[in-house]
């Protein structure tokens, strides 16, 4: 790669922006689209992995542009739902892998410019992913996802754009139901400054909510940053920054009774406690690009990162008057930093492409974490005395080793080994009468390998199988409880190891690209939710499950103005033993009665969407979208299960250029039935308060102004 090439993904839509118009009045000559989440940068459909392509500004385009959920509900295999509490931040699984999350991001990956949103443990959050500054995300699904170390039953990778000539200058501002609004500006552009040459974006983003329910409104304040010097063709230099400040009401879950009658309302105790989460996060980083010669690439990366996070809890006094009992307010104090070092070469065996990488990952994490009780005397919802004071530690290193080697014209052959190793080291520095020590410490260690096989018969069709071995770790979080309601952490809770299986076929039909898939997962040791009440949830390993599914997805054009989208996704997700712990046979709650053949809470058994849209550069754009989730249960024992339910968004729009100057502006309309829905739900909530309410009929509707200089 020389010079600008190194940038080898522009701004390209779903994988049908490497196709031709279907009308024969356009002839267009695009750039290929190059997957970079198997690390070897192949094409769609040379890339042997079920993967999916999302454009920035698709992403922007009639929506609010504070939600992934908005835009990423079109990709097979994965569910994403807004809780409508950014308390909570998005519920992510990606082929069921994450679906037992009550908060946060489990299971799945998650990388920002190639700087980890996911913690060592497998913690990660996306409040930090700035949608106005996006040039693409891949969502990688599958065996491959494994290259990725722990917690990798996906991998969600966002990029931001690059600055460009001519230099351009925007702002834009969004309004909404339930008292929304969004500003933003962003700056992006490219100079010479001596021999080296400059490129840049700076974003700004702003988002206020009342909140659809009671006690759910939010603030956020969010910025993005990107520098890149490009010393010579050969040398490249990346600084990423970014921050964000959270301040959000937390309305909890509901019953379902109370879901169907008042969708709108917040628990009592959320208001009784003010519950509430605050959280400040800063993190930075480098990447070092070097070619070294025509065959042997370099790249280098570092980062360092801060987030502190308070929480209050709707726990009851009474409940904390155990001595060993950690109160009802959590402050965490997060200290993160890691490095990637990784060589590329390219070579020739039997005369034919052969290309090796191998590097090494490590990332560690410093915890501070402090429990304070929820109340000081008779007053309720504020900070109160001490209750748990610990240090926790957590550090990984991931030596890695890929090769492609194309044998044959048509045959390609991938390989991958990955050994991720995890410490957990907890010191506790509360000790009272009553509170022992509970210091402690576990390490983990895996071996991941993966393989597959592909064949293209054509140019514009291929197969290929792949297998590999994942695993899971438990998060800081998820052992920060134990089940026997004792304090300290449960290091009895075993890492869940899976093995993935995949065959699928991509082919160009139509004017787009057809992507198809069939999988089967297998589980040891899957790790579950065993109670979550009073905003507290613990964890335990529930035996083995199978997760057998198939997607099916389409996009492309079908004239040179008019784009579609259809995407459908199947699940089968069950365990296969019965729970026989304490929790599990716990007298009087069948919800908690985990029995073989039972269907893993949080995962729907079927989704569809589909999108037309008529999107010129300039004039008038519209577009309608649609999608279908199928019935999702909310707990191991299946009693309940939030409803199927289809929801559509229709959208209308004005694009005007006039020199340098863009105006554009759109109204949308989501739930555009006012469906009453469950948008998502918390796994295995202890008090059965599992269902938080999507929004009825809502609207959004915005303007962006930019002038290029």
């Amino acid at each position: 790669m020389r010079g600008r090439g190194w940038k080898l993904m522009g701004g390209l839509p779903l994988l049908w922006a490497a196709e031709a118009s279907f009308s024969q009045e356009v002839v267009r000559t695009l750039d290929p689209v190059v997957v970079s989440s198997t690390r070897m940068e192949t094409s769609v459909l040379e890339t042997p992995a079920s993967v999916s392509m999302l454009d920035g500004e698709d992403m922007r385009n009639s929506r609010l542009g504070v939600n992934l959920s908005e835009s990423l509900g079109g990709v097979p295999g994965l569910q994403i739902q807004n809780r409508e509490n950014y308390a909570q931040d998005l519920q992510v699984s990606i082929r069921g892998y994450g679906a037992r999350s009550t908060f946060g991001v489990r299971g799945v990956r998650l990388y920002v410019d190639g700087i980890p949103g996911t913690m060592p443990d497998g913690q990660g959050q996306t409040s930090n992913i700035d949608i106005a500054s996006i040039e693409r995300i891949e969502v990688l699904r599958g065996p491959f996802s494994a290259l990725y170390g722990n917690s990798s039953g996906g991998v969600i990778q966002v990029f931001t754009e690059d600055g460009k000539l001519p230099p351009e200058a925007s702002a834009s501002m969004a309004a909404g139901s339930n008292g929304t609004w969004r500003y933003g500006a962003k700056a992006r552009g490219l100079a010479d400054v001596g021999d080296t040459e400059l490129d840049y974006v700076v974003s700004l983003n702003r988002y206020t909510t009342q909140g659809f329910r009671e006690h759910s409104g939010a603030r956020r304040n969010l910025g993005n940053a990107k520098l890149g010097l490009q010393f010579d063709s050969d040398t490249r230099l990346t600084v990423i920054a970014n921050s964000v400040s959270i301040r959000a009401d937390d309305p909890l879950g509901l019953s379902r009774r109370d879901f169907e009658d008042d969708p709108g309302s917040a628990v009592e105790n959320a208001t009784l406690y003010n519950t509430r989460k605050s959280v400040d996060q800063t993190q930075g980083g480098l990447v070092f690009e070097k070619r070294l010669d025509d065959s042997n690439e370099l790249r280098a990366m570092v980062y360092y990162g801060e987030r502190d996070t308070v929480q209050y809890q709707a726990i009851p006094v009474a409940a904390q008057l155990n001595p060993r009992h950690s109160g009802g307010v959590i402050d965490l104090s997060r200290r993160y930093a890691g490095a990637d070092l990784r060589w590329t070469s390219r070579y020739e065996l039997g005369g034919r492409p052969l290309t090796m990488i191998v590097g090494v990952a490590y990332d560690e994490l410093r915890e501070e974490r402090r429990g304070y009780e929820n109340f000081s005397g008779s007053d309720l919802g504020v900070k109160g005395g001490l209750r748990r004071d610990e240090t926790n530690k957590i550090w990984n290193i991931d030596p890695y080793l890929q090769m492609s080697w194309q044998f044959a014209p048509r045959w390609t052959l991938d390989a991958g080994l990955r050994h991720s190793t995890i410490r957990f080291d907890s010191r506790d520095h509360y000790m009272v009468p009553g509170n022992d020590d509970d210091s402690g410490n576990a390490r983990y260690k895996e071996w991941l390998p993966v393989g597959s096989l592909s064949y293209s018969p054509t140019a514009d069709l291929s197969f290929y199988v792949s297998a590999g071995r994942g695993f899971e770790t438990p998060t800081f979080n998820e052992i920060s409880y134990r089940n026997d309601g004792l304090p300290g952490l449960n290091f009895n809770l075993a890492p869940a190891v899976n093995t993935n299986v995949e065959l699928g076929a991509k082919a160009r039909v139509a004017g787009g690209v057809l992507t198809a898939a069939v999988y089967q997962s297998q589980t040891r040791d899957e790790i579950v939710a065993a109670d979550a009440s009073f905003g507290r949830t613990t964890y335990q390993n529930a035996g083995r499950t199978r997760r057998t599914g198939f997607e099916l997805a389409w996009s492309g054009r079908l004239h040179e103005h008019l784009r579609t989208q259809v995407a459908y996704g199947w699940v089968d997700a069950k365990y296969r033993d019965d729970c026989t712990t304490p929790s599990c046979m716990e007298p009087g709650r069948p919800d908690k009665r985990l029995l073989a053949g039972n269907r893993i809470p949080g995962i729907a058994r079927q989704a569809f969407y589909m999108s037309l849209d008529w999107m010129p550069e300039e004039g008038f754009r519209a577009g309608i979208d649609g999608r279908y989730l199928s019935s999702i249960p909310v707990n191991d024992g299946n009693t309940e299960a939030a409803p199927s339910y289809f929801v559509a968004g229709v959208h209308a729009g004005y694009v005007w250029r006039n020199g340098p100057w863009r105006i554009g502006s759109y109204a949308r309309i989501d739930n555009l039935f006012d469906r009453r829905y469950a948008g998502s739900v918390i796994v295995n909530e202890g008090n059965q308060r599992y269902y938080e309410p999507a929004p009825g009929r809502n609207w959004s509707a915005g303007l962006d102004l930019s002038y290029a200089f």
